[in-house]
């Protein structure tokens, strides 16, 4: 399951935990709850169509929802974007009530960066670039 978030932040480096923030509403709030499980996925700028696919509610669920999407697996088993700028792959240590939404805190069991490049940016409700 693949979901688009607009909520993820880093809260400790030692240890390493980040969160993301998913309405109670969405499909990937019940798989992540029993998975236990998530990767962040750092989209390049060019990338865009694979963050609208997973924000589209009406996209296929499970493993057929990453056919064609290729990527691989690290310690998790959670989906790594192959030629995605850096990937956290994490195991879901809490969560906690945010109003209409659940924050998943996630100790990140593994990282690593791909490939150099520009992030794709969301701000204000459009895709963004970097000034430069």
């Amino acid at each position: 399951m693949g979901i688009t978030v607009n909520s993820f932040a880093s809260v400790s480096l030692d240890p390493p935990f980040v969160l993301i923030c998913i309405d109670r509403s969405a499909r990937a709030h019940s798989y992540l709850t029993q998975s236990g499980v998530f990767a962040v996925n750092i989209l390049r700028r060019d990338q865009e169509d694979l963050s609208r696919y997973f924000a589209d509610p009406s996209r296929p669920e499970g493993k057929v929802g990453f056919q064609g999407i290729p990527y691989t697996e690290k310690v998790t088993g959670s989906p790594i974007f192959e030629g995605c700028l850096a990937f956290l792959d994490c195991r879901i240590v809490a969560t906690y009530p945010g109003g209409d939404h659940t924050i998943f805190l996630g100790q990140v069991e593994a990282l690593g960066v791909l490939q150099e490049g520009d992030p794709l940016l969301f701000y204000r409700s459009q895709y963004r670039s970097l000034g430069r």
